[in-house]
């Protein structure tokens, strides 16, 4: 088998491993809070802030451990660590169905967060055996397995819950990650070699030095977090601002189609986008989404009915969609080949650190000004990343490598 096929296989293989990891994750949450409740006679309030917690832990860990995973895989071999990933993750969620506390509940949480960079990884596995003028459209395929993922686990997730009950919803949830580290068991790792790259990283200083020299990587970087801020702000709120434009009937399904409608819309559009980056430049058209994506926003803050809302939902989607896959691609593109989970890595804990900081702004702005203010501040956020990064081109881009 030659290194196309080996390539090509590998990208169907790590397809459906991030769908089984993805779904699975995902697969728990809408219950969690309904499982925190099962441990004993707490009150709203309690269940509500253990809710936050127990959800949020995982990305304080996984915002510590991702680069740490990616440096590792960058030495010893990423296929080992996708492993590794996948074993953890399958066990922190086997044994959640055992507990009985909430603080066990919140310490296996905390637990899973250390394993939680299978999907940066996959990209990092997947990225160093892609030609970098087709890193775009490779990776945009792969993502789409990470949202077609996302996009069922938590119908997934309910339907087993509702006949299973949750403790043995996630015992069942522990096997799709567990077929997923034996996907990656069938996996070949290779890297292809670049030849414009004369002098080793051999550190993480040295690494970082790098980053600090070349503003537009760091700035792509940078926005990560922003880009996270800005889209899960959002989701503390929309449950109630469904509430307020539709009214209490059957609230639980128009709040998920309002949340899957933006996912849908970022799977039929994730892998154009790649493509369409690969032929015109990852900045120019990472530089339009985030415009779109914050122009897409505004209007939620003065629609007055459900549909209206669910529209701009999935135009977000569609801008969101290729944000993600051309912001990887530039990644493959600018970072050498040896370092690249350590750079994804970065990149994957700025995206955890954004999706702490989010929920948390989105839900003090909307307390003190409400549900309108909290799209008007995304939008904000969102335009202000795009103005930032298209400074950034023109100051410390070269004419002859402008694509701006």
């Amino acid at each position: 088998m030659n290194p196309h096929e080996i390539a090509r296989s590998n990208l169907h293989i790590m397809w459906f491993a991030n769908f089984f990891v993805n779904s699975s994750m995902t697969m728990v949450l809408p219950f969690l809070s309904l499982y925190i409740n099962t441990f004993g006679n707490f009150s709203e309030r309690y269940v509500q802030h253990w809710s936050g917690l127990t959800f949020g832990v995982t990305f304080v860990s996984a915002f510590i451990f991702s680069p740490i995973w990616g440096k590792i895989g960058d030495r010893y071999g990423r296929k080992r660590i996708l492993i590794i990933s996948g074993l953890g993750m399958g066990l922190s969620i086997l044994l959640m169905g055992f507990v009985h506390s909430v603080w066990h509940l919140f310490i296996l949480r905390f637990f899973m967060g250390f394993f939680s960079g299978f999907i940066s990884m996959s990209q990092a596995f997947v990225s160093t055996q892609t030609p970098k003028e087709i890193a775009g459209r490779v990776l945009g395929t792969l993502q789409t397995g990470t949202i077609t993922g996302a996009l069922l686990g938590p119908i997934m997730g309910g339907v087993l819950a509702d006949a299973l009950g949750y403790s043995t919803t996630f015992k069942w949830t522990s096997i799709s990650i567990f077929i997923s580290a034996l996907l990656v068991t069938l996996t070949k790792e290779y890297r292809i070699k670049d030849k414009k790259e004369t002098k080793a990283i051999r550190s993480s200083r040295e690494l970082i030095k790098h980053i600090a020299h070349n503003p537009i990587l760091l700035t792509t970087l940078l926005i990560s977090a922003l880009i996270q801020i800005a889209h899960f702000s959002i989701q503390p709120i929309l449950s109630l601002y469904v509430t307020e434009l539709h009214g209490t009937v059957n609230i639980a399904f128009y709040s998920g189609i309002a949340f899957s409608i933006a996912g849908l819309g970022n799977l039929m559009m994730s892998r154009n986008w790649g493509k369409i980056a690969d032929k015109y430049g990852y900045v120019k058209i990472l530089i339009i989404l985030l415009f779109a994506a914050g122009l897409f926003y505004m209007p939620g803050a003065i629609v007055t009915s459900l549909w209206q809302l669910i529209i701009i939902r999935f135009l977000l989607g569609i801008a969101l969609g290729g944000i993600l896959p051309v912001q990887i691609a530039y990644l493959r593109q600018e970072a050498p080949v040896a370092v690249q989970g350590e750079v994804i890595g970065y990149n994957t804990s700025l995206r955890f650190f954004g999706n702490i900081i989010g929920p948390l702004l989105g839900g003090t702005i909307s307390g003190y000004f409400g549900f309108p203010a909290v799209f008007i501040s995304t939008s904000t956020l969102l335009l202000l990343t795009g103005f930032v990064l298209l400074a950034a081109v023109h100051r410390y881009q070269t004419p002859a490598k402008s694509s701006i």
